[in-house]
C-alpha cells in the first residue's frame, strides 16, 4: 500500500525528481527533446552574453555623462541599440522554446501516466487504497505543473550558474571586497530561509493541493448526482458539505498566507539590501576619485547579478515549495502505479493467498472462496460449478449475501481468496451493472463501446435499437451522431435497454448481468432477455425478478457468511 510521506526539501525529493523526469529523456522522443535542451541552453547563454554587454554599456554611456564626452557617450548609445536588436528575438525565442520542450514533455508523461493508470486497471485497484486521494488531478494539473516547472526552475538555476561565471569576473575587477562580501551574505540568507521557511511552507502547500483538489470532486460529485440531490431536497445538506470542504481549504490556505507574508518580508527586505549594499561598500572609492561612476554602476550590475545567482534559492522560495510539494504527490502516485503493476492481486486483497484466473472456452469456478478487498468479511466458501455454453446461470440471495461480488470475482475484479477462475477472454465475455455506464459520446458510440472502431452500418444500428424497443431514440436526439449527456437525458430504464442493445451488438458467449434490468417492466424484461438464446449468448444473471428463472438453467442461491446451494432450475422453489 502506498502512503504519503511527510514532504521536504532534501537530497529525497530530488531522487523523486529525477525518478519521474528520466523516463523522458530516455524515450523515443529523446533526440528531438535533447535537441530542443540543446537550443534552450544556447539561448540561456545567449541571454546571459547580452546581460552582461548591457550591463558593460550601461557603465559606460553614464561613465560618458559624467565625463561630459558626446562622442563617448553617442558611440555607447549606438553599441547598446544594436545589441538590444540583437537581444530582443532571443529573448522571445527562449521563452518559445521553453514552452514548447515543456508542452511536448507533459504529453508524454500525461501518456506515460495514462497507460500506466489502465494497466492491470489500476484505476479501479487504487479507489481500495489510502492515501492516493484524487488521481485525476495528479494526472491532468501535477504532470502539467511538473513539466513546466521543471523547465522553468531547472533554466532559473542553470542562468545563475552561466551568470555568476559571467559577472564574478567583472566583479572582481572592480572591488574583491565585494565579493567576499557577497559570498557571506548568500550563504546566510540562503540557510536562513530554507531553515526558517523550508518544510513548513512546503507541507502546507502539499495539502493545500490537496483540499483544492477535495473541493473540486465533490463540486464534480454534485453535478453528476444533481437529480438525486434534487428528488431528496438535499440543498442544504449538499451546501454544508461543500462548505466544510471549502473550510479545510480556507482555514490551509491562511496559513499558508501568513508564512508567505514572513518570506515576503525577508525577500523584500533581501531585495532591496542589494541594491544599496554595493553602492555603500564602494561609495568611498567613488567619492574619492578612484572608481569612475559608470564604474560603479557596473559593480552595482554585477553584484545584483551574482547575488541573484546566489540567492536564487531565497527568491523563488515559494514557487519552488509548491513545486516540491507536486513532485511528492506525483512520485506517490507514481509508486502507487508500479505496485498495482508489479503485485496487483497482493495489494488488493492485503495477503499471500488469492484468486487465480485463467482462460478458457467454458465459465467454471473450482473451490472458490471469496473475500471482501480488504478481508474483512467472507461471502463465498468452497464454490464449485460449471455453466456451459446456452445453461444459463441465475444467483439469488438475501442483500450483502455477495451476489454482485461474485460477479465482480467472474470479471476479474477481486482477488481477495483463493480457488480458481476459468472464464472466457476479451469480449467473449461482457459485464452488464444496474446503472449503466455511458461513454462520453455520441449515440453511435454508446451502442458499440468499448470497440467503438468497428464498421457499422446506420441501419444495422437502428434496427439494434428497434430490438431493444428503443426505435424513435436517434431520431428524437437529432440522429446516431448527436453527442449528448447520455446519463441526464435517458431514464434509467432507457439506460438500461440502449446498454443492452450494445450487449447484444457484441456478442459474447456470456453476459454477466446484475439486476441490469430492474428498472423494466416485465414485458420489456422479457423481450430483452427472449434474444439472448438465439444469438448464442450465455447469461449470469443476479436478479429477484423471479419470471427470469426460465431463461436460466441453475440458480445459486447465496445465504451469507460463505454458505450456498446449487439447484437446477426445474426443482428450485422461489423463496
Amino acid at each position: 500500500m502506498a502512503t504519503e510521506e511527510k514532504p521536504g526539501f532534501n537530497a529525497r525529493l530530488w531522487r523523486r525528481f529525477i525518478t519521474i523526469a528520466q523516463p523522458f529523456w530516455r524515450s523515443d522522443e529523446r533526440w528531438r527533446s535533447r535537441g530542443l535542451l540543446a537550443l534552450l541552453i544556447s539561448l540561456l547563454l545567449a541571454q546571459t552574453a547580452c546581460s552582461v554587454l548591457f550591463n558593460q554599456e550601461t557603465g559606460e554611456f553614464t561613465s560618458a555623462l559624467a565625463a561630459r564626452d558626446p562622442d563617448r557617450f553617442w558611440s555607447s548609445i549606438w553599441r547598446y541599440t544594436a545589441l538590444l536588436t540583437a537581444a530582443v528575438p532571443i529573448y522571445g525565442l527562449y521563452y518559445f522554446v521553453r514552452d514548447t520542450l515543456g508542452l511536448r514533455w507533459r504529453r508524454w508523461l500525461t501518456h506515460h501516466f495514462l497507460a500506466r493508470y489502465f494497466n492491470q486497471r489500476a484505476y479501479y485497484r487504487l479507489n481500495s487504497i489510502a492515501g492516493i486521494d484524487n488521481p485525476d488531478q495528479r494526472i491532468a494539473e501535477d504532470i502539467n505543473a511538473f513539466t513546466q516547472q521543471s523547465l522553468y526552475f531547472s533554466m532559473i538555476m542553470l542562468g545563475a550558474v552561466i551568470e555568476l561565471i559571467a559577472f564574478a569576473s567583472v566583479l572582481w575587477s572592480i572591488s574583491q571586497g565585494l565579493v567576499y562580501f557577497l559570498i557571506g551574505y548568500a550563504v546566510v540568507s540562503t540557510w536562513f530561509t530554507a531553515s526558517v521557511f523550508g518544510k513548513r511552507l512546503i507541507g502546507l502547500n502539499f495539502l493545500q493541493l490537496q483540499r483544492e483538489a477535495d473541493f473540486r470532486f465533490s463540486l464534480v460529485r454534485v453535478r453528476e448526482h444533481a437529480e438525486p440531490i434534487a428528488f431528496y431536497d438535499g440543498e442544504v445538506r449538499e451546501m454544508s458539505a461543500l462548505q466544510r470542504v471549502f473550510q479545510a481549504v480556507y482555514a490551509n490556505f491562511q496559513r499558508v498566507l501568513r508564512w508567505q507574508f514572513k518570506l515576503n518580508l525577508f525577500q523584500f527586505a533581501h531585495s532591496f539590501l542589494t541594491v544599496v549594499l554595493p553602492t555603500v561598500i564602494i561609495a568611498n572609492d567613488v567619492l574619492s576619485g578612484e572608481l569612475e561612476v559608470g564604474r560603479a554602476i557596473q559593480a552595482a550590475g554585477a553584484f545584483a547579478a551574482i547575488l541573484l545567482a546566489l540567492t536564487v534559492i531565497v527568491e523563488h522560495f515559494e514557487g519552488l515549495s509548491r513545486f516540491s510539494a507536486g513532485i511528492d504527490r506525483l512520485h506517490a502516485f507514481s509508486q502507487a502505479l508500479d505496485a498495482q503493476a508489479v503485485q496487483p492481486d497482493q495489494a488488493e486483497g492485503g495477503g499471500s493467498s488469492q484468486i487465480h484466473t485463467v482462460h478458457g472456452f467454458e465459465l467454471s469456478l473450482g473451490q472458490l472462496t471469496v473475500f471482501t478487498p480488504n478481508r474483512e468479511h467472507l461471502l463465498v466458501q468452497g464454490l464449485t460449478l460449471a455453466v456451459k455454453p446456452g445453461e444459463g446461470l441465475m444467483i439469488v440471495g438475501t442483500s450483502g449475501a455477495g451476489k454482485s461480488s461474485l460477479l465482480r470475482v467472474i470479471a476479474g475484479l477481486w482477488n481477495a481468496g483463493s480457488g480458481e477462475v476459468v472464464r472466457p477472454a476479451g469480449p467473449d465475455m461482457l459485464f452488464l451493472p444496474q446503472q449503466p455506464y455511458l461513454p462520453q459520446g455520441d449515440l453511435r458510440c454508446q451502442l458499440t463501446y468499448p470497440q467503438t472502431e468497428r464498421d457499422i452500418s446506420d441501419q444495422e444500428l437502428l434496427q439494434w435499437l428497434e430490438r431493444v424497443n428503443l426505435p424513435t431514440l436517434a431520431e428524437r436526439f437529432g440522429g446516431l451522431g448527436a453527442e449528448l449527456d447520455w446519463a441526464k437525458v435517458l431514464s434509467v430504464g432507457e439506460q438500461q435497454r440502449l446498454a443492452f442493445a450494445r450487449a447484444l451488438l457484441a456478442k459474447p458467449r456470456y453476459l454477466l448481468l446484475d439486476e441490469a434490468t430492474s428498472a423494466l417492466d416485465a414485458g420489456n424484461e422479457e423481450l430483452l432477455y427472449g434474444q439472448l438464446a438465439g444469438l448464442s449468448i450465455t447469461p449470469i444473471s443476479v436478479s429477484h425478478h423471479q419470471p427470469l428463472l426460465k431463461h436460466h438453467q441453475q440458480v445459486l442461491a447465496l445465504s451469507g457468511g460463505g454458505s450456498w446451494t446449487l439447484h437446477a432450475t426445474a426443482a428450485y422453489r422461489w423463496v
